[in-house]
């Protein structure tokens, strides 16, 4: 196969769930013998064409921010867009498909403008639907957000969706639920299993982006409450708009000097070794389109809590080798105390987090990519 990803990111010069589920397929692909191009701005030292890891990059607009007060930028989605229009459509008919990701949207559109009176086939990666949550992200351009979902919905494509949750929300507002594929976000085991532990570690460890529904004052309270009687610390992972406000917040806490806020760490490594470090992982977050440090953090033998509720998949990575909670500071300090008496969920986590290695993701989306080819109308 002549395979392109379209991504106004590439991994590993910017680092992010999307962008590494590409890079992680592309290089496996590449290695099995396939083509691989990725069509994106040009983030990487080294000429607008090059071959990276037996991948060709191709970029199509130069660096550019990605964040308007801590939102993507609409602006720089549109840009990248209408750039990639002449580039991909002079070399649609060397692939035999196009993968873009969603989001943002406006690349998926300019895909299949491009693609359009071609036998290419358009083949899409929905890593979250939105709907509703556009009202807290955009606020009074709430609406345009919702418009422009939908359109991309709708529009004629093989989607692929990351859960089980992830597809039936798109199923509510495009393509029939029998018409999307689950091919979930991998892990490399291996690395994260070899990965060095720090020098210090935490006996409880959170990793994420520091946003709203993360939930993390919820997990700071449930500390505070069961530090009472655990001699623990927590450590947390990451950065985000709620940094600030967050770190406030933990300085009032009883048990404040337990708690180190490690903010974001460079490294990848560096979180696997706390991971591995760590007894328990816990991120009580209410939006989850996969929940890709549970399945690290099981394949680093740390015991999962992680929030039940309706737009996680949380409860589909987990199944039973983690705790579910109801996102209240009570249940998680129940399970907090729980899992620090001994107790441990039913099922290993390492063998769970197994189902999610690279290696059998990159081989689910070939399967799925070349019955695009073979399907297409």
């Amino acid at each position: 196969m002549d395979i392109c990803f379209v991504s106004n990111v590439t991994y590993p010069f910017i680092t992010g769930g999307a962008e590494k589920r590409i890079y992680e397929i592309g290089t496996r692909l590449a290695a099995d013998g396939h083509k691989v191009t990725i069509y994106g701005r040009h983030f990487w030292d080294g000429p607008k064409v090059m071959v990276y890891e037996g991948m060709t990059l191709h970029a199509v607009a130069p660096s550019k921010d990605l964040y308007t007060d801590d939102r993507r930028s609409i602006p720089e989605a549109i840009d990248f867009s209408v750039r990639l229009l002449p580039t991909l459509r002079r070399n649609i008919d060397q692939h035999d498909l196009v993968v873009a990701s969603v989001f943002p949207y406006f690349p998926v559109l300019a895909s299949k403008l491009t693609s359009l009176g071609t036998d290419t086939p358009l083949v899409t990666t929905w890593h979250e639907v939105w709907v509703d949550y556009w009202d807290e992200y955009l606020g009074h351009l709430a609406p345009f957000g919702k418009l422009t979902e939908y359109a991309t919905a709708h529009t004629p494509q093989y989607p692929i969706a990351v859960s089980g949750v992830t597809a039936d929300r798109l199923a509510e507002i495009g393509p029939s639920r029998d018409e999307i594929t689950v091919v979930p976000n991998g892990i490399d085991v291996d690395q994260i299993q070899q990965a060095p532990r720090p020098q210090i570690g935490y006996d409880i460890l959170f990793a994420g982006r520091l946003i709203e529904h993360k939930n993390v004052d919820l997990l700071l309270d449930a500390f505070d409450a069961i530090a009472d009687t655990h001699d623990v610390t927590l450590g947390i992972i990451g950065d985000g708009p709620e940094n600030d406000r967050l770190q406030q917040h933990a300085a009032t806490l009883t048990h404040a000097d337990q708690v180190d806020f490690l903010g974001f760490l460079d490294d990848y490594e560096d979180v696997l070794g706390h991971m591995r470090a760590a007894d328990i992982f816990c991120s009580p977050s209410t939006r989850e389109g996969f929940g890709l440090t549970y399945a690290e953090a099981m394949a680093a033998d740390c015991c999962v809590i992680a929030a039940e509720h309706p737009e996680s998949a949380a409860d589909e990575v987990i199944v039973d080798a983690g705790f579910l909670v109801s996102p209240t500071v009570d249940d998680i300090a129940t399970v907090l105390d729980r899992t620090l008496t001994g107790e441990r969920p039913s099922a290993d986590p390492v063998i769970r987090a197994n189902q999610f290695d690279w290696d059998t993701v990159a081989v689910h989306a070939e399967q799925y990519y070349q019955r695009a080819i073979d399907d297409n109308w």
